[in-house]
């Protein structure tokens, strides 16, 4: 399904007229429109294609047709920019199969750990396995390091996922800064023992240990207002009905909107993990599987969003994404600045419930062009 939805979006590309269109060794769908001279600099911007298990269909996909959309209309009037533009559909941002994340993103500022490759799934497959089964050459990663030097910056829209804009009745939002975040695989180890026979004060629970740890994540992440943390994932492997739990497996998702608030919570967070266990005669191990730094928006690309917004008659509002995007790692090697559409449904996202309508996406349209007319006039 993925190589699919990969091949899908190159043969749309095709249609809406991009001049270049290709599958990197990353799986990254990467489309490009020449500028109106030869040598003249790119506007980078795109989204991910893949998904969370049984998630909406918004997320990512609406930041790989929006400019799409765009790129069609300009090829329609036979118009051309002074400077190009390239869409990126990233194949890989969830961090879904393996304990990894930001591949497609990544490999394009050469942030690729060749380690990586030897991590495995849920059946023992590993990522090059993967990756070479899907005919992707894996040699090849390297080369799709990006010269920023070659780029005017990174620009994204992406639905809410919050419920935020819905609640103000406003269509669009301006992103100022992405919530820096860190994950962490973890495991918790006691002793697998008999549920009626062993008494409560003799027993190493892992489960119990990780419930307790749970609750502890709330309430540490609420005391900063605007920081959150989640267990995701909690699994007993071969647990039965009448056995205490002696291993369980759990995530941990930590999000702040400075790096300082993060690395706080962590550090509280990590330290708790180590007393419950030490109090409860458990093992632990924690593996860091993704950090990402918090992203504020370039100043001078954020106001090129506002100045769009406003010309479309919607209200600027300003607002900071607790969910992490691709553009935190363009980030690291270019301005960057992200456009949010609202979310129907309570803003949900991460669920088939996931929504927008017509009307707001039209106005992400009309925003992204009215952005490229800026450039325009600004680029010589």
């Amino acid at each position: 399904a993925h190589r699919a939805c990969a091949q899908r979006i190159s043969h749309w590309m095709r249609d809406c007229g991009f001049d270049e269109v290709e599958i990197d060794a990353v799986g990254n769908v990467v489309g490009r429109y020449r500028p109106a001279q030869e040598g003249g600099k790119y506007l980078l911007t795109g989204s991910h294609y893949d998904t969370v298990r049984n998630g909406g269909k918004y997320d990512g996909r609406l930041g790989i047709f929006v400019p799409m959309a765009c790129v069609r209309e300009l090829h329609r009037a036979n118009r051309r920019l002074p400077f190009g533009i390239e869409v990126v559909g990233f194949a890989e941002e969830e961090g879904q199969r393996y304990k990894a994340t930001f591949l497609g993103s990544g490999a394009l500022i050469g942030d690729f750990n060749p380690a990586w490759l030897d991590q495995q799934d849920a059946d023992g497959i590993t990522m090059r396995e993967a990756m070479q089964h899907a005919g992707l050459c894996i040699d090849d990663i390297p080369k799709l390091q990006r010269d920023p030097a070659r780029y005017l910056g990174f620009i994204e829209v992406h639905i809410e996922q919050g419920p935020v804009l819905n609640e103000l009745d406003i269509p669009l939002g301006v992103v100022t800064s992405i919530n820096g975040s860190v994950r962490y695989v973890c495991e918790m180890t006691g002793m697998a023992s008999h549920a009626g026979t062993t008494p409560m004060d003799r027993r190493r629970d892992a489960a119990v240990g990780v419930a307790e740890l749970a609750l502890y994540v709330e309430r540490r992440a609420a005391q900063d207002g605007d920081s959150v943390g989640t267990i995701g994932q909690l699994q007993v492997p071969s647990g039965s009905i009448n056995v205490v739990p002696g291993r369980c497996l759990f995530s941990l998702d930590l999000r702040a909107p400075t790096d300082a608030q993060r690395d706080a919570l962590e550090r509280d967070v990590l330290a708790e993990l180590a007393a419950i266990a030490q109090r409860r005669g458990l093992g632990y191990k924690a593996e860091q599987s993704m950090r990402a730094a918090a992203a504020p928006s370039a100043p001078a690309w954020q106001q090129r969003w506002e100045r769009a917004v406003d010309a479309l008659g919607v209200p600027v509002f300003r607002m900071p994404s607790g969910a992490g995007h691709d553009a935190m790692k363009l980030h690291e090697i270019m301005p960057q600045a992200m456009l949010f559409t609202r979310g129907l449904n309570g803003g949900i996202s991460h669920n088939p419930l996931e929504s927008t309508t017509a009307d707001d996406m039209q106005l992400a349209v009309d925003a992204f062009t009215h952005v490229l007319n800026q450039l325009a006039t600004e680029t010589p």
